[in-house]
């Protein structure tokens, strides 16, 4: 009978296979001199990652929290398909803005400014150098499991995984999409495989461990405080978060794809795959007969080979193995996209220098230097490496969901289509950083690493960007707030209009000889574009809000313009809600109060259909 499961299984698979690659172009296409990969090409390469943190962190979840595991996995699995759609807006909003990959430290350096866009580099980078390296001693540690093996050849053999995928970037992206797939064809089988006989096998033991699992979950949070149970449930998540790491990979490479609907179809991609095998592989594992505390690296191919004997387990081992690695080259991949928006903001262009198979093979072989140098520090530990790894994960997160809320305080919603609840971005917010303060206060190790990279990151970005910053020939477009005192001065005429436009607002009479026009603008995100003569820029400097540069021009204004000169100062009409865009009903409210500070002038709110935005 088990058989015919089997069969069937297989033979679904096959039919899926078959008729995926049947299609034209399903993994990558050449248009506009370039190529670009789809939506499955980017799912199958974060794929790689996040499936591969099957073969390590269901028993780092165990270590710290026990069989319980079973179910906060299941938890986190939820608690990342939540993240993966405020991802997707983070794409949208990013290509709203003219900017294609990057992931966090584009965010955050739109958002938030360059200095915290500094330790989001710094957070990512030991994400993606983490990555790869336990991910490099796992794949040696599984696929080594069935072999009389010393812990020096095994040692060496993680240098030549690494360098070996560095040699696999430098090829070209292209033939890195089509290896990828094909090493995702074969887990497919195996996992899928895995799964039926998992279940096939399902006995009273594991039953009885996932009621003890559900048990103590349940004591979690029913028989405490209300802080208690969100206390147990944080420290749950803070884990198991190590199994679903990768998942910024997706929107970390969204510069190798066209547009940002690509990422949300590879987020729907992640959400039926890993995000569904993942805790059903590690519930039957950690529910299953094997000795858990015996087998820290390789469990996985121990619990295959228990439930289906050791030709299984040795397909699982290699399976660990070769996915592992491909996990290595996803962080290569996403890294090296990283490196190189860095770099090229900052003008150094000759790291980012392309081969014949347009490969950034300069930073390829950096990385590969950096991951070489953390497997000497660590002598290979997976233990050392799980500890530390999990801190720039969370911190990536952190600053991810802090930058949406601030930008859609600050923005609204008019400029993107797919849109999240806020309601529920803040409580996803207030749950990541309280799993971020667990993990820095558990992990001292990871901690210390994030904050060395960090502090070097800020340091040395904020030196290079007082130089090398692109901000600063945006900065000198700006005009004086005095150019506009003088043009008021010397207009022939005792009644003028002061004009307070938006960046993107409409442009109408820009030319009347009556009427100033005034913008604002931040240097890091818009360049100032002069309609008219009596059109002007004001730069708005980091950490000053838009209502304090108003009102400063206002005093100056009525301090330097003679007094017989009639005043007109008008603004637009705000047409987003208040709940969508509080920021609007903020500076609304504090302009309605400014006829009291200036009763010289004569304030108006101005509204045209066509016109106005």
């Amino acid at each position: 009978m088990s058989s015919f499961f089997y069969i069937i299984v297989n033979a679904g698979l096959v039919l899926v296979f078959f008729l995926l690659m049947r299609k034209k172009n399903y993994l990558s296409f050449l248009e506009g001199g370039r190529w670009w990969l789809t939506w499955l090409a980017v799912g199958i390469i974060t794929l790689m990652d996040e499936m591969t943190s099957i073969f390590y962190a269901p028993f780092e979840a165990y270590r710290f929290i026990g069989v319980k595991a079973i179910m906060y996995i299941a938890l986190t699995s939820l608690l990342i398909r939540f993240l993966s759609t405020r991802m997707v807006e983070i794409s949208e909003i990013l290509e709203a803005n003219n900017i294609k990959g990057g992931g966090v430290y584009s965010f955050s350096y739109l958002v938030l400014g360059p200095s915290v866009s500094f330790i989001a580099i710094s957070s990512i980078l030991v994400d993606y150098v983490l990555t790869a390296t336990i991910s490099t001693v796992s794949a040696v540690q599984n696929g080594t499991s069935f072999l009389s093996m010393g812990s020096a050849v095994k040692f060496f053999i993680n240098f030549v995984v690494v360098w070996g995928i560095a040699g696999l970037n430098i090829l070209g992206i292209k033939e890195n999409a089509r290896f990828t797939f094909y090493i995702f064809l074969f887990a497919s089988f195996v996992l899928l495989n895995l799964i039926t006989g998992g279940l096939i096998n399902f006995d009273a033991h594991a039953l009885s461990r996932i009621g003890e699992s559900a048990t103590e979950f349940w004591r979690d949070v029913s028989t405490h405080s209300l802080f208690g149970a969100y206390s147990n449930i944080i420290i749950g998540i803070g884990s198991c978060i190590l199994a679903y790491s990768g998942v910024e990979s997706v929107l970390q490479t969204a510069s190798l794809t066209k547009s940002w609907h690509e990422t949300r179809k590879s987020y729907v991609f992640l959400a039926v795959t890993v995000g569904i095998v993942t805790p059903i592989i590690a519930m039957l594992a950690l529910s299953s007969k094997v000795d858990i505390n015996g087998h820290e690296t390789d469990l996985i191919p121990q619990f295959a080979k228990g439930i289906m004997g050791p030709l299984f387990g040795i397909a699982v081992a290699v399976l660990a193995s070769v996915t592992l690695i491909m996990a290595v080259n996803t962080a290569m991949v996403a890294s090296s996209e990283l490196i190189e928006k860095v770099v090229e903001k900052y003008g150094y262009h000759w790291l980012i220098k392309l081969n014949k198979r347009q490969s950034y093979y300069r930073i390829h072989i950096l990385n590969a230097l950096f991951y070489s140098i953390i497997l000497t520090i660590t002598s290979g530990s997976q233990a050392v490496l799980a500890e530390m790894y999990a801190v720039g994960l969370v911190a990536s997160f952190c600053i991810n969901i802090f930058s949406i809320l601030v930008y859609r305080y600050s923005k609204g919603t008019k400029e993107i289509t797919y849109h999240t609840s806020r309601g529920g971005t803040a409580i996803l917010f207030a749950i990541l950083l309280s799993t971020f303060i667990y993990i820095i206060v558990r992990r001292p190790y990871g901690t210390l690493l994030w904050f060395i990279l960090g502090a070097v990151f800020v340091i040395g970005g904020l030196k290079i960007a007082k130089k090398r910053s692109p901000e600063l020939a945006v900065k000198k477009l700006s005009d004086n707030p005095m150019d506009i005192v003088f043009s008021l001065i010397e207009m022939d005429t005792t009644e003028v209009h002061l004009i307070f436009k938006r960046f993107h607002e409409a442009k109408e009479e820009m030319f009347n000889k009556n009427n100033i026009f005034v913008s604002f603008f931040k240097p890091r995100v818009e360049t100032p574009e002069k309609l008219g003569p009596n059109h002007f820029w004001i730069q708005v400097p980091q950490r000053v809000e838009m209502f304090g540069m108003i009102e400063a021009l206002l005093a100056m204004v009525d301090y330097e313009v003679p007094a017989d000169i009639k005043i007109h100062v008008h603004f637009g009409w705000p047409l987003s809600s208040w709940y969508d865009r509080l920021s609007t009903g903020v500076l609304v409210y504090k302009i309605i109060k400014l006829p009291r500070t200036y009763p010289r002038f004569i304030f108006h709110m101005d509204y045209e259909k066509e016109k106005s935005v």
